[in-house]
């Protein structure tokens, strides 16, 4: 079991990096080094710095590609406790890894998460041309909050799971507040999950943001000019590349210090992370938001 304690060794290395700013390990890829960066830089620049780091691992497959080298597929647990002048609160994150260790010792360690993922082809979504009646209803942001911190690591099972999960995740956060469905069961037009069956705003970024900046009833969000505006309950839409291919969704959950929204997500599952996915491996300089207030109906 040597190629354990390695392994074991290099989590812990890894993780102990967190609080040192030690990250030149080669073993991990150039964009999670940068990713990296760019996080110690943002912390900085928040008066924030990571008092604490705490880590646990869980093997989730191995295969050995020949007498000397294993590949290990693990899932990671990262906690951190973060201190602001004035404030502590815990980030925490979970991923899934792949380690190849040869002779014992680590070569490669990658993330299996693919953040910043979209479809190729993005579905079309009917505009509203007139408003039907519909019940009024009252947002509420404490239960779409509640649900977004009881399921940010695991999957409820009264919906489907999908391989790329953030949306369908922030859909149903966004219903447990009380966001009503509609237009079932045309799948380009409103917002909505039944019989094993959704729309695609329900389940692709692209299309939840014009949703939420075209929708005239039901679940409708307001544009704000910058995220500072956010209060827990909101949504953030994120495009990597800048190139008007939406491709992430995030929810409010909590402000920083400096009144900064703090974030829950899925697909790479994270809890209270700094809006900006400046620390995403996705992340690049030509990157767009979009800020919406749910509003009620």
């Amino acid at each position: 079991m040597d190629w354990l304690i390695s392994l074991q060794k290099f989590i812990e290395e890894q993780n102990a990096s967190f609080t040192t700013d030690r990250i030149r390990d080669s073993r991990i890829s150039t964009l999670e080094r940068e990713a990296l960066l760019r996080r110690t830089k943002s912390l900085k620049s928040r008066n924030a710095v990571i008092v604490n780091a705490q880590v646990k691992a869980k093997i989730l497959e191995r295969n050995s590609v020949d007498a000397k080298t294993e590949e290990v597929k693990y899932l990671i647990k990262r906690s951190y406790l973060i201190k602001q002048p004035s404030n502590f609160y815990v980030e925490e994150a979970i991923e899934r890894r792949k380690a190849l260790i040869k002779n014992n010792e680590i070569e490669l360690d990658h993330s299996l998460e693919k953040e910043g993922l979209h479809d190729t082809n993005l579905p079309s979504v009917e505009r509203d041309e007139e408003v039907m009646s519909m019940p009024r209803y009252q947002y509420n942001r404490l239960e779409a909050v509640k649900y977004a911190e009881r399921w940010w690591n695991s999957h409820n099972p009264a919906y489907k799971l999908f391989e790329n999960d953030c949306t369908n995740f922030i859909s149903q956060c966004l219903h447990a507040g009380g966001a009503p469905m509609r237009g079932y069961p045309n799948r380009s037009k409103g917002w909505w999950f039944r019989n094993n069956n959704w729309s695609y705003s329900w389940t692709v970024a692209n299309t939840l943001r014009w949703h939420l900046s075209g929708s005239k009833q039901g679940l409708r969000g307001q544009e704000l000019p910058s995220p500072e505006y956010l209060v827990p309950g909101d949504v953030i839409c994120y495009d990597f590349n800048g190139d008007g291919r939406w491709q992430h969704n995030t929810i409010v959950v909590a402000k920083d210090e400096q009144g900064m929204p703090l974030v829950n997500a899925h697909t790479h599952n994270s809890r209270m992370r700094y809006w900006d996915y400046t620390d995403s491996t996705a992340y690049t300089p030509e990157i767009k938001y979009k800020f919406f207030r749910i509003i009620d109906g």
